[in-house]
């Protein structure tokens, strides 16, 4: 019970505090039941390596935590916490080599992160994944358009089948990258799976217009595999509707909500959530707690006098 939550750390010299005293309270009724004559230096001594088997515990666990988490695999909040470091070197590579990606990657992480919270999910791990789960796109920044920021569009140059080959590699050249850094295999099962099996519609119907004949949709959509867990299908969610919402002009709370909606019916209706258990109550969950972190973010602002004064120049 004490060690529940993600501040492993503090929760670990709790739990060694605690333990001290249930074993100075144990030791202590030992002595008074064996009914024999207590001498305070031996009592003392007793006590004493009660107390400091809770704290040689405590050191124990938080050196060894390390060993076990290679030996066997094991992922701890407490790792978490240090993959979330923005100092990290691949946190470091995103902001550097694809900015706008990493602004993106931060606020699917606050949308995963509660998404997740409220249907029981591990949150912690969502938003650590969200952080690196388009580390992928710093293979080739300028082609993702959140990083082009001098209105050239490199796919306005090149074949919409070129195109899907440059967007549909990304999840898969991130799981690569993050294997290099040897990450924990829960953070790259979600980069690879973010998009499932979805259609990149976009370059899907320009290449409907471009060609004489009829192109399967199977040639525009991402090879998978869906989303194989809870937090894998919330950060799919999560990293698909702000994208959309980002690229919306004048987002309001009506228009969110729509937005939200059509979203997860396209996905629901695909099925990409078929492969993970997630039920239908807990995508609703995930949907409205999406939708009112959305419109928290993009809520409408109050004009000041100075913006009205503007406003009024405009117009004359």
């Amino acid at each position: 019970m004490i060690l529940r939550g993600n501040q492993a750390r503090p929760k670990i010299l709790q739990t060694g505090c605690f333990i001290a005293l249930i074993n100075i309270l144990i030791v202590f009724c030992l002595l008074v039941i064996q009914n024999s004559p207590l001498h305070v230096v031996d009592t003392g001594m007793t006590l004493g390596f009660a107390l400091l088997s809770g704290f040689l515990s405590t050191v124990l666990t938080i050196g060894l935590i390390p060993v076990f988490e290679a030996s066997f695999g094991i992922l701890s909040p407490m790792k978490l916490i240090e993959l979330s470091n923005p100092n990290h070197p691949l946190l470091r590579k995103i902001l550097l080599e694809a900015p706008g990606t990493y602004h993106h990657s931060v606020m699917v992480a606050n949308l995963a992160e509660r998404a997740c919270g409220v249907i029981g999910a591990n949150g912690l791990l969502a938003r650590v994944a969200a952080y690196y789960h388009d580390v992928g796109k710093t293979k080739r920044p300028r082609f993702f358009a959140e990083n082009q920021f001098d209105g050239v569009n490199p796919h306005d140059k090149i074949s919409p089948q070129l195109s899907r080959t440059v967007i549909i590699s990304h999840p898969y050249d991130g799981a690569d990258i993050l294997r290099e850094y040897r990450m924990p295999k829960e953070i790259i099962d979600i980069a690879e799976q973010h998009h499932g099996t979805t259609l990149v519609k976009y370059f899907y119907v320009k290449a409907q217009e471009q060609s004489e004949k009829p192109i399967p949709e199977s040639e525009f959509r991402y090879p998978g595999p869906k989303a194989q867990t809870k937090e894998a299908a919330v950060v799919e969610l999560a990293d698909s509707i702000e994208a959309a919402v980002r690229a919306m002009k004048k987002p309001t709370p009506t228009k969110i909500e729509n937005l939200v909606q059509n979203i997860f019916n396209a996905r629901l209706e695909d099925g990409q959530f078929d492969e993970c258990d997630l039920t239908l109550n807990e995508l609703r969950l995930v949907k409205e707690s999406i939708g009112e972190t959305l419109n928290g973010v993009f809520h409408s602002r109050i004009e000041y006098p100075d913006d009205l004064k503007m406003k009024k120049v405009s117009e004359k």
